[in-house]
């Protein structure tokens, strides 16, 4: 009985061996100079900015003023390539600045100063607000 099943089980096995390639390719590992892991943070920032400036709101809603799909514009600057995209970040470089929040950032400086103007209140050395209870 066994004498039946090894004679089939080795030809098999014997076929599968011949039909196994056994061509490795060998690894090659070499170092990575500074300059190109530089590069390729710069370009993966680069692709950041520009992506996270097309998400921005009012950026949003002047494409879809324009008659541009914001969804299709993520798509476009996703499918350019590295050359193009450091093109485009250093053209958002010289543009004048005019801070990214506009109003939030108005905002954001008045709540900085009444905090601060409040400290001083507080601690004694201004008395700006009316509200605050000194202790003199």
């Amino acid at each position: 009985m066994i004498q039946k099943i090894i004679k089939p089980v080795s030809f098999l096995l014997l076929f599968s061996f011949l039909f196994l390639d056994v061509s490795v390719q060998p690894a090659k590992a070499q170092m990575i100079g500074t300059h190109t892991v530089i590069a390729a943070q710069k370009q993966e920032a680069s692709r950041e900015r520009v992506t996270a400036f097309l998400g921005r709101d009012d950026v949003q809603r002047a494409l879809v003023q324009r008659g541009v799909d914001a969804a299709e514009a993520q798509q476009r600057v996703a499918s350019l390539s590295d050359a193009e995209v450091t093109k485009i970040s250093q053209a958002m470089d010289q543009l004048p600045a005019g801070g990214d929040g506009g109003l939030g950032t108005i905002i954001g400086a008045v709540v900085f100063i009444f905090v601060v103007l409040l400290i001083t209140d507080l601690l004694g050395l201004t008395h700006f607000f009316p509200f605050v209870n000194h202790r003199r």
